[in-house]
């Protein structure tokens, strides 16, 4: 567990109390104001939330320091208020499935994906790999486009961490450097969401039967439906299937909600690349979850995948059930 420190107001009220005994009225006026400036240093210097977020201020960094940071979650947040100096981020995850991909592979690889806010102000995001600075967001002005999700992968032994540096401003009262992050075993949809890091032609390939089942089995979601319509994200450079999802087998997320009794609704993404296009049939959607957004994996139609998963349950080599009909 991280030590936290007591609440500020909780010290105010301790140290107003002693000082009254040893100063007296008038000498606590004068007091006071100590304690208010210990007080506002106290409540704006760095801490850790837990283990998954970080929020702190570069009010209390010294000129030119780099603090250390190290987070231990698949997910989670950095704030930093008021940027000065430098940070440096570590990410050690605790993933109970980290070397696991869809396909049953097991290499190792963890792949990591980062989302700058909308109001990202003050630093520039750098990945250190062995010790070698890429730039992965610079410091955006107020009609730069919002910013797209960078993705990175570690290989294992490999030493990573994020680097922030803050740029400097005569008026950081509006800086804040804000971002959140996620981290996953090998499965490439993830790093479809950044188009440099993957072909095409690998993003847009039908699975076939083992990643299928696999699919089934690992997604953040399985769900039963139709394609409705398909929408155009040009900011994320994604195609939007609206579905209507006639069977949610999981979610891990609320993503398919409704009122009706026969349907539930939703939305996936994909790239553009890819060509969906709406049309008959219901298909068996299963994908990942990234920033609270549908991604989609493996798509087959859903007679075939019924025909998959029983010829694959007849040779006992399914692995894991579901409610087929």
């Amino acid at each position: 567990m991280l030590e936290r420190k007591p609440e500020p107001w909780n010290i105010y009220f301790y140290l107003r109390r002693q000082m009254q005994k040893m100063f007296g009225f008038g000498g606590w006026i004068n007091a006071t104001w100590i304690l208010l400036f210990a007080i506002f240093d106290t409540s704006f210097s760095n801490y850790s939330e837990d283990q998954c977020s970080w929020r702190g201020s570069g009010l209390s960094q010294q000129k030119g320091s780099v603090e250390q940071i190290s987070l231990h979650c698949s997910e989670g947040t950095l704030d930093w208020l008021y940027p000065k100096g430098a940070l440096r981020l570590t990410l050690s995850p605790r993933l109970a499935s980290a070397v696991v991909g869809p396909g049953g592979s097991s290499s190792g690889l963890i792949t990591a994906c980062v989302k700058t806010s909308d109001q990202f102000h003050g630093a520039q995001l750098y990945l250190e790999r062995d010790g070698v600075l890429e730039l992965l967001v610079g410091d955006r002005i107020e009609s730069s486009p919002p910013p797209r999700v960078r993705c990175f992968s570690r290989l294992p032994g490999e030493k990573l961490a994020l680097f922030l540096q803050a740029t400097p401003h005569q008026d950081i009262s509006r800086r804040i450097a804000s971002f959140r992050y996620e981290l996953r075993g090998d499965w490439t949809a993830h790093m479809s969401l950044d188009s440099n890091s993957i072909s095409s032609e690998d993003a847009c390939r039908p699975c076939n039967n083992t990643e299928i089942l696999m699919a089934v089995c690992t997604s953040d979601f399985v769900v039963r439906g139709n394609i409705r319509t398909v929408e155009e994200d040009e900011n994320l450079r994604a195609a939007v299937i609206m579905v209507s999802a006639t069977r949610v087998f999981r979610q891990k997320y609320a993503l398919f909600t409704g009122s009706s009794r026969l349907a539930s609704r939703g939305e996936i993404r994909t790239l553009l690349q890819c060509g969906v296009k709406p049309g008959p049939g219901s298909f068996l959607f299963t994908g990942r979850v990234h920033f609270g957004e549908a991604w989609l994996g493996c798509a087959p139609r859903y007679k075939d995948f019924q025909r998959t998963y029983a010829e694959a349950k007849a040779a006992r080599q399914i692995p894991c059930e579901l409610p087929v009909d």
